[in-house]
């Protein structure tokens, strides 16, 4: 997840560092047209690359600007990237086949064959903001991995970047699908542009990513898959919707503008999947019933969305449902517990932890969860707390860097 109030930070900031990183590299445009693949999207298996398309690149000093700009730590910089978007063929949130699109960066320079990194996003809304999309910030962790000198795979998910339909909003199932596929893809488009990637991943995420990646390395584990899970590294993970996400929305942990945006969001797309709902009016008050399904439409941006919501749970709610997610029954909670639970297996791999005790998008009380979820399995993984003036925003500031350092580490 992303705090709105923080997406503008980071938008106004990266405007600047992709200004300077211009001057300094060069972001090269995008080619006319896609590399063509022999898969056609008719008779694709999951994870085929449809098609490759250029659509970035910079040099190391570019790298370090890009990275500067938002006041992140640019010391692992060491390689200039080359950035593409790939088209796959991937399932949707029912099984059927459909496509989706996601980031691949490369290092310039460094070993012939790469290690690969699974970066997995924050939520976003509109589908330009997705990694492949470019329009937002959501580029600035995989150009960090990739300029660390490894190869990386961003998934936009279902229904961001290029993809068909809405966004399944907190379908974890779905978005760890999406995931694996494009690692499958990533494979292809490295020996295809003469980068091969070898089996191993390195897997991280950040807020809704930081979920998806606990839960992309329990399927990365299991055998058969063809990749091998190397370390995990998730960053302020919303790990425990039962009991420390969904509550805080009530409860004061979150704040309230960031509380109304993604429980829209949420109910709105999962609504999509199960019935939450008939009529929007059930649950949302008037006048925002007639608007919330339209504003998730993924042509919205989230300073939009924030604008024609309300201030409070509390005003966005009908009394009914304010109190089923206060306490969650019925279709609802199905709907929780079957997105819950990403941390309940155990990881054979080193695991970190990343979050900050300032955090009002995702309280810390997630982490612990999930620290403790695998602690029952016999895992001792370290959580690393940015501090008491760390909140979601500097959280993912401090931590990438961080994690690429540790991969490091790990890789040796």
């Amino acid at each position: 997840m992303t705090n709105t109030r923080m997406s503008k930070r980071w938008l106004r900031r990266g405007a600047a560092a992709v200004a300077l990183a211009a001057v300094l590299g060069g972001i090269a445009a995008p080619a006319a047209s896609a590399v063509p693949t022999a898969a056609s999207q008719g008779s694709a298996q999951r994870g085929a690359l449809l098609s490759v398309t250029p659509v970035g690149a910079l040099d190391r000093a570019g790298v370090a600007a890009y990275v500067s700009g938002f006041g992140m730590d640019a010391g692992t910089v060491r390689h200039g990237i080359s950035a593409y978007r790939l088209t796959y063929a991937t399932v949707d949130a029912q099984g059927r086949p459909t496509t989706a699109t996601g980031l691949f960066v490369l290092p310039e320079g460094g070993p012939h064959r790469l290690d690969l990194v699974s970066d997995t996003h924050g939520t976003i809304a509109h589908h330009d903001d997705a990694p492949s999309g470019g329009a937002g910030y959501n580029r600035l962790t995989p150009y960090l991995h990739a300029a660390s000198g490894r190869a990386v795979a961003a998934p936009d998910y279902l229904g961001l970047g290029g993809g068909t339909g809405p966004h399944p909003y907190g379908d974890t199932a779905s978005s760890v699908t999406a995931s694996l596929d494009m690692l499958r893809a990533a494979r292809t488009a490295g020996d295809r542009l003469g980068r091969p990637v070898t089996r191993d991943v390195y897997a991280t995420g950040f807020s809704q990513g930081g979920q998806v990646t606990m839960a992309l390395g329990r399927e990365l584990s299991r055998p058969g898959g063809g990749f091998r899970l190397r370390a995990l590294a998730p960053m302020a993970g919303p790990f425990d919707l039962s009991g420390s996400e969904i509550p805080g929305i009530t409860d004061g942990r979150i704040a309230p503008r960031t509380a109304v945006f993604y429980l829209t969001y949420f109910l709105t797309a999962q609504n999509r999947l199960h019935p939450l709902y008939k009529d929007p009016a059930e649950v949302f008050r008037a006048p925002y019933a007639q608007a919330v399904e339209s504003l998730f439409d993924g042509n919205h941006h989230e300073e939009e969305i924030v604008a024609a919501l309300p201030a409070t749970p509390q005003e966005l709610l009908t009394p009914e449902w304010y109190e089923n997610v206060r306490a969650p029954r019925g279709e609802l909670r199905t709907v929780i517990k079957a997105n819950d639970g990403a941390c309940d297996w155990k990881p054979a791999v080193p695991v970190r932890l990343y979050t900050g005790s300032a955090d009002t998008d995702v309280p810390i009380a997630n982490t612990r969860a999930c620290a403790a979820d695998l602690a029952r399995h016999g895992v001792r993984a370290r959580i690393v707390d940015q501090g008491p003036d760390a909140d979601h925003f500097t959280t993912g500031m401090r931590s990438a860097p961080q994690v690429a350092r540790w991969f490091d580490s790990v890789g040796r």
